[in-house]
Parts: structure tokens; sequence; C-alpha cells
């Protein structure tokens, strides 16, 4: 079992950044690929970012590249989300999730709640 807890959501103006950070608990926290999803208003959640459980590979979006950073630090079992640039099509709730791969939602096993992010224009 795992448990993810995200936080650092908010509301941030155009062009600003947040780090959205996820809180793993649980005997295999550290050994677990994580990743980000996002929803937004009416629409389907989708793949952001992804990094391996050593850190070592990641995946981003096209959306999302060049402005987003997914890393990890295991020693505190934590997984951020670094977001610049943000536009106002970056307003979703954003979820970690983990023991998985790839960008399909069906790959992971575990969810957060979830951290509510608007832009602002």
């Amino acid at each position: 079992q795992v448990q993810l807890v995200e936080s650092g959501g908010g509301l941030v103006q155009a062009g600003g950044s947040l780090r959205l950070s996820c809180a793993a608990s649980g005997r295999t926290a550290v050994s677990s690929n994580m990743g980000w999803f996002r929803q937004a208003p009416g629409k389907g959640r989708e793949f952001v970012a992804a990094v391996k459980w050593n850190g070592d590979q990641t995946l981003l979006a096209d959306s999302v590249k060049g402005r987003f950073t997914i890393s990890r630090d295991n020693a505190k079992n934590l997984v951020y989300l670094q977001m610049n640039s943000l536009k106002p099509g970056d307003t979703a709730v954003y979820y970690c999730a983990a023991r998985g791969w790839g960008t399909a939602m069906a790959e992971y096993a575990y969810w957060g709640q979830g951290a509510q992010v608007t832009v602002s224009s």
C-alpha cells in the first residue's frame, strides 16, 4: 500500500510558478515510480509527468515540456512538480500517482486526493 498526499497548489498569475509536492508513505513508497496527472473542469484526466523510482528517467507531456520539471527526493519520500511559465490552460486539479509507468491512468495503482492549481490571465 502507498498513501499519497499532494500539497503546494494555489492561485497564480499567468507566467508565474508553483511547485507541487507529493508525500508518499508506505512500505514500498521509495521503490515506486511516480507520476503526475491533471484534470481540468469538464475534461478527462491527462498525463503530465512521471519519474522512475531512482530518478534516472523522466517523462513529460508535450504540452508542458520546457516549462515543467519532475523530480524526487527519496530520502524524504517526496516527489515534486516544478511548474514555470504557467498558463491559464494549466488550470486543473493535479493528482499524484504511484506504482506505474507511462502516460495511461490505468498503469498506476495508487492516487492522491489532488491539489487545485488555478492560473489567472
